[in-house]
């Protein structure tokens, strides 16, 4: 599904409609350009899921959990990183759910992953004419709720 959001506001309610209609195991492998809107969708996510605290990018801490909400949210940034040293991370402890409570895991920069999970939804975000952000959503072995995401967005 490919859509265009207007401003950050779209991009906010395109990630509270995700993070209202997605289930714990949920991974959302997110790619774009700097400043193409990952980080402002993963906080709409947050919302979405009812988290209220901050939810800002974990560029230097490479990953935050959030785990106030329904369900926890992992968020994962992995710019400053070769696939190397990813591998080295163990990352799918979060969408295997053996180590931490499943949740949502939503990975910034995930081309950088030498390896991905079994199902995600991968997000590709890029810019528009006149400063909008064009979406597209492809789902991999998982479902999503299309109609009640693009009622949202």
């Amino acid at each position: 599904m490919k859509t265009f959001l207007a401003d950050t506001e779209a991009t906010l309610r395109l990630g509270i409609a995700l993070g209202e209609s997605l289930t714990p195991g949920s991974v959302i492998l997110l790619e774009g350009d700097l400043g193409s809107g990952k980080t402002t969708l993963v906080q709409g996510i947050g919302k979405g899921l009812g988290i209220t605290e901050p939810i800002v990018s974990p560029t230097f801490t490479l990953i935050n959990e959030y785990t106030e909400g329904r369900f926890p949210l992992y968020h994962l940034d992995l710019y400053r990183l070769e696939p190397q040293e990813v591998a080295a991370l163990n990352l799918e402890s979060y969408w295997e759910g053996f180590e931490v409570i499943p949740g949502i895991v939503a990975i910034e920069w995930a081309e950088r992953l030498p390896y991905k999970p079994d199902s995600y939804l991968s997000v590709s975000l890029t810019y528009g004419h006149g400063g909008a952000r064009q979406v597209e959503l492809l789902p991999f072995n998982c479902v999503i709720n299309e109609a009640k995401i693009i009622r949202n967005d």
